[in-house]
């Protein structure tokens, strides 16, 4: 069991990858990479969740300033993960780390899709029906590039889910010897 108030000092203290939460992140992953990549690309709890970080982070950083308050959403959005990863990184807490970077990753799998909705503006949108990725690569100069930042943002989020579950598999394996 992973001690929660425990900071590890070297790479050899990260906590234990069991069979089973090997198993369990492997079939997670595969499910959510499955969600983001079909139908309507939404990944029920998580992007629930996600919206609900996305829509706190305009108020939230508008009040730093007002200029921040577009790109408040996806801060709010990203802090989350971001600050649990962290957390479950410097306490060696090898699965919790794990899932926060699957979260990280389908997350930016969400955003890729909000970003190369930039121009066509398809996308129902909450609050007041502004679109944050049009205003932010119009502010940038690269609105005609949405679609291939969007692909970037989604090519990230693979790396991060695949290279994690490769760390994991790395790791058994050198616990198994």
């Amino acid at each position: 069991m992973e001690d929660a108030l425990h900071t590890y000092e070297t790479d050899d203290e990260w906590a234990e990858v069991t069979g089973f939460g090997l198993s369990a992140y492997l079939l997670i992953s595969l499910l959510i990479l499955w969600l983001a990549h079909t139908g309507e690309r939404w990944v029920f709890l998580l992007d629930h969740a996600n919206l609900a970080f996305h829509e706190a982070g305009h108020p939230v950083f508008s009040i730093l300033s007002d200029s921040l308050t577009v790109y408040g959403g996806t801060l709010g959005q990203l802090m989350f993960p971001l600050a649990a990863g962290i957390s479950f990184y410097r306490q060696r807490a090898t699965l919790s780390f794990a899932f926060t970077v699957l979260w990280l990753g389908e997350n930016l799998f969400n955003i890729a899709v909000y970003m190369a909705d930039a121009r066509v503006q398809l996308l129902p949108l909450v609050g007041n029906g502004e679109h944050d990725w049009t205003e932010i690569f119009s502010r940038w100069g690269v609105l005609q590039w949405d679609t291939t930042i969007a692909g970037f943002a989604r090519f990230v989020g693979w790396v991060l889910i695949a290279g994690v579950g490769l760390w994991l598999l790395h790791r058994r394996a050198a616990q198994t010897k």
